[in-house]
């Protein structure tokens, strides 16, 4: 007897939302689904493959390979400018990943510049993924908060109109681990947030404090230099008369 075909739904952790694909719980284990995220992303073109895994007839979905729109790149090339790939192998907290930066500088530079920015990009690439898991990596690369964090020491280099990962890919997604909860990180984020909130606070405090101090000491010392003053002039007087 044939097993009847049903929509099922799909849980994807990493951009808290859910899709419906038609199939059973065992056809659909290790299928892939593709998913344009440009609308999620106001406009930037992400497309992201993932692996559909059976976990205790329960499909979820996690992300197996990131890749930019070949369209989005040639809308953010211009003339007069230069850019910037490489492509290296290296491996994240639980997995092996491929991984291609892309740049693109706000005027033609020359090759030296180019290659220094190439080979400073893997440097703090290679220093940054070894922290993270691949789903923590993936995450950050979506919500850009990874390529935000490369801009700033890149622009010293040179300035940029362009930082980002073109390629993100693991053909080990099964071995990575898969704990990962996007919520968890926005709560740990939020209260960040608030442990510098708190911090600036009582920064703030000093600082006033330091500012009143130096006021009363500012005070105390015109008192002082207007008493030497008037000390001063006394003892003229006394030697005119």
């Amino acid at each position: 007897m044939a097993i009847k075909k049903k929509f099922i739904d799909i849980e994807i952790p990493i951009i808290d939302e859910s899709v419906s694909a038609l199939g059973t719980v065992e056809s659909l284990h290790k299928k892939t689904i593709k998913l344009d995220l440009s609308r999620k992303l106001r406009g930037k073109g992400l497309e992201v493959v993932f692996l559909i895994l059976n976990q205790n007839n329960k499909l979820v979905a996690y992300p197996r390979n990131l890749s930019l729109m070949k369209n989005y790149i040639q809308r953010t090339m211009r003339k007069r400018i230069s850019y910037v790939e490489d492509s290296f192998e290296t491996s994240c907290k639980d997995v092996n990943i491929t991984i291609k930066p892309f740049l693109i500088t706000r005027k033609k530079v020359s090759r030296a510049i180019r290659n220094n920015l190439r080979k400073t990009t893997k440097e703090l690439i290679l220093e940054q993924v070894k922290t993270k898991t691949f789903l923590e990596l993936a995450d950050s690369i979506i919500q850009g908060d990874f390529q935000k964090e490369l801009h700033p020491k890149l622009k010293k280099i040179y300035p940029l109109s362009l930082c980002e990962i073109r390629v993100l890919d693991t053909k080990e997604i099964e071995k990575a681990d898969l704990s990962y909860s996007r919520q968890a990180r926005i709560d740990s984020a939020e209260s960040v947030k608030e442990e510098k909130t708190q911090a600036e606070e009582i920064e703030e405090i000093n600082k006033e404090k330091a500012k009143k101090n130096k006021e009363k000491e500012e005070a105390e010392g015109e008192q002082i230099s207007s008493s030497d003053k008037g000390k001063e002039s006394k003892s003229r007087d006394r030697k005119d008369e």
